[in-house]
């Protein structure tokens, strides 16, 4: 089982063990085999959108400790979690990013949070995005947050990058900055679509647009890992649209904290989030403007 925390940690010292500890309790329900992980599995909003017994866990683990150790903070969960606290400040948990990843056998994936200056309404619903062919998907209110700290972990690379508005940008512990290069023609490209929306013309048309741009694209599947890997310019620029608070908080932290530029983009509808060397975002924001559906 994993460990009780001491409330008396650092926020960054919390949110390093949190996510630590979450990903190694999802690693170990994991390790009894795939076949008896994917029995657990059950989907949400399609086949490719899956939770799985080490989601529930993990996320479980996280808000057991933060209640204990941050009672007066808000809670936001991918899984379900919602707790109204009365600081002002909330912590968003993603307890298993790249869940397909994670059921298939890759390593390429993590647990995340992020500690976002802005409150959490228990009462309202997470906003996530809406089916294909519904209205507009919502943006979570805390999705324009400040990112006070950022935190993600890669369990089987040891990797733990941190980094916020009180935080530098680190992995493991040695300071990390984005590309140097505004170019984006000059840098690696990585984002993700899911294949239904490649039919939609109002998510198509803006991706392809953006997609054209960077000397290569990598689709990898986990948004977290990716933008820890931006922070550190092992990828140059990051793009996707309708990413809920938990699955764009806490790399968009350690990216700003790594020099690095966010923003989002609104396109026939579509919230994009961008990240990466400011040149790069500027060019990728405008290429999915220009693939605006005519009124």
């Amino acid at each position: 089982m994993a460990e009780n925390l001491d409330p008396s940690l650092t926020d960054a010292d919390l949110a390093a063990a949190l996510v630590r500890n979450a990903g190694l309790l999802a690693l170990a329900m994991r390790s009894r085999g795939l076949d008896a992980l994917r029995g657990t599995a059950t989907e949400k909003t399609g086949v490719a959108d899956v939770v799985t017994a080490a989601d529930t866990a993990a996320e479980g683990y996280v808000v057991e400790q933060l209640l204990r150790c941050r009672p007066q903070d808000s809670i936001l969960g991918e899984e379900g979690a919602a707790h109204a606290g009365t600081s002002g400040r909330t912590w968003v948990i993603d307890p298993v990013d790249g869940t397909w990843n994670f059921f298939s056998g890759s390593t390429y994936w993590c647990s995340a949070l992020a500690l976002a200056d802005g409150a959490h309404d228990a009462g309202t619903s997470p906003g996530t995005q809406a089916p294909l062919g519904a209205g507009e998907p919502p943006r979570h209110a805390l999705a324009d947050a400040e990112v006070l700290l950022g935190a993600v972990f890669q369990p089987q690379e040891d990797k733990l990058w941190l980094g916020g508005a009180l935080q530098p940008a680190t992995l493991n512990g040695r300071a990390v900055a984005v590309d140097a290069r505004q170019d984006v023609s000059m840098l690696g490209g990585v984002t993700y679509i899911h294949p239904g929306w490649l039919a939609e013309a109002r998510a198509a048309g803006p991706w392809q647009e953006a997609a054209q741009l960077p000397a290569t694209l990598r689709m990898l599947g986990s948004g977290s890992c990716d933008l820890g890997r931006v922070a550190q310019a092992e990828l140059g620029v990051w793009f996707q649209h309708s990413c809920p608070a938990w699955d764009w908080l806490p790399g968009k932290g350690i990216v700003r904290a790594a020099g690095g530029q966010t923003g989002v983009v609104r396109v026939n509808g579509l919230d994009w989030f961008v990240a990466g060397p400011a040149g790069a975002v500027a060019a990728i924001s405008a290429a999915l403007a220009d693939g605006a559906l005519p009124d």
